[in-house]
């Protein structure tokens, strides 16, 4: 009873932290913060706060497995959200949010592969619902529902942020069952940091040119942006240490109404009937995925 209670917690902490993290990243980039530069800031203030749990784990214990996939997860994870930042940077809110239940469908098949972990035929019919509810939602842009849509350098990056973030939720699932849900955040946090400093020098950025654009009023945007993500880091692990990762990704799929939402209070998104009536279809079938997985 417990232990459903606190994953119950988890999910609901993950579904609004997500969203409200991703005003933050949007806001900060619309005041000239590189968006790499906020990936990386996030990942290694995170890292500095991880300090004081990691001095009481005894690191040597842990199997050269544990390693291998933290090195996985944090170079598809830096890339992943770098690539959301970027998308964010240019993208609705409102739209980038329910696309990313996309999400839910790449973590089954590549959980299929890597897990072990096979849906069922209400797993595969939630996939078509979330499918066809993001019909409703791209439906609302400038390009409609067609190919023309995915030319968009903001669709692309934010496809590729999710299907690298989706493959990172596998790892992180392996690197769970190998340590704990603690020291897996640990490791996203060192890991992420490590690689999300590496993509600014593959995109040369200059660090401190950019460093000299984040002003005071930054500051508690990065502070809030942080505890976001901490959140919605741990609680996915949490959640992921007790639930298969595409069910679970698919219950986080509960947020696209909080991303709509927000798209349309912070930045006056339109279109937010058509966009909510989608994103109803798509929670739908994440529903459908979590209510009937064991039938």
């Amino acid at each position: 009873m417990i232990e459903t209670l606190l994953t119950s917690a988890a999910v609901v902490l993950r579904i609004v932290s997500n969203p409200v993290g991703n005003v933050f990243q949007k806001q900060l980039t619309a005041r000239g913060n590189h968006p790499l530069l906020i990936n990386f800031l996030t990942y290694l203030l995170l890292s500095f706060v991880c300090l004081a749990f990691a001095l009481h784990i005894n690191w040597q214990k842990l199997p050269a497995e544990f390693w291998l996939y933290s090195v996985l997860a944090g170079i598809v994870g830096a890339l992943g959200n770098g690539f959301l930042v970027k998308a964010l940077q240019k993208g609705d809110l409102s739209v980038l949010g329910p696309i990313n239940a996309y999400k839910s469908v790449v973590g089954i098949i590549v959980g299929i592969f890597l897990l072990k972990e096979i849906p069922n035929v209400w797993g595969v019919l939630g996939i078509a619902l979330i499918v066809y509810g993001s019909y409703f939602v791209l439906d609302t842009t400038e390009e409609r529902f067609s190919w023309g849509l995915f030319k968009k350098s903001e669709i692309q990056f934010r496809l590729w942020a999710l299907i690298l973030t989706a493959v990172e939720a596998v790892f992180l699932k392996k690197i769970i069952l190998a340590s704990s849900a603690t020291i897996a955040f640990i490791s996203w946090c060192w890991f992420g940091a490590v690689f999300s400093f590496l993509l600014l020098f593959v995109y040369q950025l200059n660090v401190v040119s950019q460093m000299k654009r984040i002003r005071f009023r930054d500051f508690s945007k990065y502070l809030f942006l942080i505890i976001c993500i901490g959140t919605m880091q741990y609680s996915t692990n949490y959640t992921f240490g007790h639930m298969p990762v595409g069910y679970a990704l698919s219950l986080f799929q509960l947020s696209i109404i909080v991303s709509v939402v927000l798209g349309h209070r912070f930045f006056h998104e339109q279109d937010i009937r058509k966009k909510l009536i989608g994103s109803m279809i798509m929670i739908a079938g994440s529903i459908l995925i979590i209510l009937l997985k064991n039938k």
